[in-house]
């Protein structure tokens, strides 16, 4: 038995259970798991579970699938991998209990849009844990700014522009590193796959 819970911002909005079939995910309503967002295609992807052994498959080359901050046409799945499709999330179990939570090792919050951030044609980012309890967890960058960090260990901000996403230190306690290259109080601009460490916590960033 497979179990599927659908995470959207952190929050739970419904889980399935499921014994060995296929597995119909995305916007139409007809699906196994439907999930109503124009960032999911209305066939998105199939995962077939045949005895605790689960296969999933992109089926929409214009959505992009995303297994644990990957892009991926098809793979196959481990307890408590992370399925990422547009903007939501699914955690994938062989067993009842799922969590979907952020990485306690840091405070992780995001600001509101503001009047001239035209990102509307911005490639969508994320940043995934590396290490920890929650490695493997991913933190979308949705809005114009992202703060990262705790005072006293390091505190980061991620900005949202046009020309991409860009970061810089609000308090830098010398723990913080981009690809292992201390950060000091320039405006540095992300590249796909850079990896970022705050007080000993790892993420990396990735284009997706």
């Amino acid at each position: 038995m497979a179990k599927l819970t659908v995470f959207f911002k952190y929050k739970e909005i419904n889980s399935y259970l499921f014994e060995n079939r296929v597995v119909h995910i995305g916007r139409d309503e007809t699906n196994d798991v439907a999930i109503d967002s124009l960032a999911v295609a209305p066939a998105h992807a199939a995962i077939i579970i045949h005895n605790d052994a689960s296969t999933i498959k992109q089926l929409n080359d214009s959505f992009p699938l995303i297994v644990n901050g990957q892009k991926i046409k098809e793979t196959t799945l481990a307890d408590k991998d992370t399925i990422t499709i547009g903007k939501h999330d699914i955690v994938y179990n062989t067993t009842e209990a799922a969590s979907f939570q952020q990485p306690e090792e840091l405070v992780f919050e995001e600001g509101k849009h503001f009047d001239g951030d035209d990102d509307t044609q911005l490639q969508a980012a994320s940043l995934q844990v590396l290490n920890g309890s929650n490695i493997g967890k991913i933190l979308p960058l949705k809005k114009a700014m992202t703060r990262l960090g705790s005072s006293g260990n390091g505190v980061v901000v991620i900005s949202k522009k046009r020309d991409g996403y860009f970061i810089t230190s609000l308090e830098n306690t010398g723990k913080i590193t981009i690809n292992n290259v201390a950060l000091d109080n320039s405006y540095v601009k992300l590249n796909d796959n850079d990896t970022l460490a705050i007080n000993n916590v790892s993420l990396q960033f990735f284009l997706h």
